[in-house]
């Protein structure tokens, strides 16, 4: 089975990210602003933060479980995950995963 990435959340998902966020496109802006502002190396994460849904970034080889949030997924803000495809272009990578690659059935899988 190959995994889908892009499109739009499942529909509980989707509520739930309405809900916290506003709207789906708020919580990727969200996720956006927060990848091209990670300075250095690093992550973004769609977490679960006791009944809420929130967007929160770690530097290097930190992770949101120290803090008691739950990841849903992540962007990899790391060099190595886009230098090859789009340089020093860290907006244009993010824009691609927001719209094509981010697996929302995933995040569904592990808000539990």
């Amino acid at each position: 089975i190959k995994a889908k990435g892009g499109g739009e959340p499942p529909a509980v998902l989707k509520h739930k990210l309405e809900a916290d966020f506003g709207s789906v496109e708020a919580a990727k802006k969200e996720l956006a602003t927060a990848a091209t502002s990670q300075f250095g190396s690093g992550w973004v994460w769609l977490v679960k933060d006791g009944d809420k849904l929130k967007v929160v970034k770690t530097p290097n080889a930190e992770v949101p479980f120290t803090a008691n949030m739950q990841p849903l997924l992540n962007i990899d803000v790391w060099e190595h995950a886009y230098y090859l495809d789009y340089q020093n272009k860290r907006a244009d990578y993010v824009n691609a995963v927001l719209d094509k690659l981010l697996n929302w059935e995933f995040a569904l899988q592990n808000m539990g």
